[in-house]
C-alpha cells in the first residue's frame, strides 16, 4: 500500500499516528505532497477528485480517501492494538466521541487556521477573516466542554487511548499555527495532552 500525505495538516496526522500506534509506520510507502502545489493537479485529482490528503492506494490500485475510512480499514486489517472499540457498546461510544471532536474541535480549529493564517492563503481562496474569527470563538467554546469531559475520564472516549484521542490531539496541535494553546488555560486538557504527547506516535510524520 502507498499513502499520499502531507506534513503538519491535521487529517494526515491522524492517519500517521494511527499507523504508528499499529506499528505499521515502516510498512507503508509514503509520498509527501506539497499542499499548495501538488494536490490540485491532474495526477492527484485522479486519486481524490476533491484534491485532498491523505489518500491510501490499495494493493489492487483503488484509492481510499477520508481519514476515518482509512483508519477503519487499517483497524480491520490489524485489529491489535485496538483503537476503535472491542464490544458493540465500546465501538459506538468511541465513534461518538471521535465524531464529536472531529466536528466540534477539529473543524472549527482547522477553519480558524486556514482562514486566519496568512501562510495558508494559497489554500483558501478567498480567506475570510470573519469566518476565522467566528471559528475561533467556536473552538474556544469547544475547549470548555472538552476540558470538562476530560475531568471525568483519563482519555477522550474513556480510560484508554483510542482514535478519538488521535483526532483531538491532531486538531489541537494544528492550532499552534495561530498561537492557540488551550493546555495553558485548561488543566485537564494539559494533563491529557502531556499523556498523548509522550506516546511515540505523536511525532510520526513530523521529521
Amino acid at each position: 500500500m502507498k499513502l499520499y500525505t502531507a506534513k503538519l495538516a491535521p487529517n494526515p496526522r491522524r492517519v500517521h499516528m494511527f499507523l504508528a500506534e499499529k506499528d505499521l509506520w515502516d510498512t507503508i510507502e509514503r509520498v509527501q505532497l506539497d499542499l499548495a502545489t501538488e494536490t490540485k493537479v491532474p495526477d492527484h485529482l485522479g486519486r481524490n477528485p476533491m484534491g485532498l490528503v491523505p489518500v491510501l492506494e490499495l494493493d489492487d490500485g483503488r484509492f481510499l480517501t477520508e481519514s476515518r475510512a482509512i483508519c477503519s480499514y487499517l483497524e480491520h486489517l490489524h485489529p491489535e492494538p485496538n483503537l476503535m472499540g472491542e464490544t458493540p457498546e465500546e465501538k459506538a461510544f468511541i465513534e461518538m466521541f471521535d465524531r464529536r471532536v472531529e466536528w466540534g474541535v477539529l473543524l472549527p480549529l482547522a477553519n480558524w487556521v486556514r482562514h486566519g493564517h496568512p501562510g495558508l492563503a494559497v489554500l483558501e481562496k478567498p480567506q475570510i477573516q470573519d469566518f476565522a474569527d467566528a471559528s475561533s470563538e467556536k473552538a474556544k467554546a469547544a475547549m470548555v466542554w472538552l476540558d470538562a469531559d476530560l475531568a471525568e475520564r483519563e482519555y477522550v472516549a474513556g480510560n484508554r487511548f483510542t482514535i478519538a484521542d488521535i483526532t483531538a490531539f491532531a486538531a489541537i496541535e494544528f492550532a499552534r499555527l495561530v498561537k492557540f494553546k488551550p493546555w495553558e488555560i485548561h488543566p485537564n486538557i494539559a494533563r491529557w495532552r502531556d499523556a498523548v504527547k509522550a506516546r511515540p506516535s505523536a511525532d510520526a510524520g513530523l521529521a
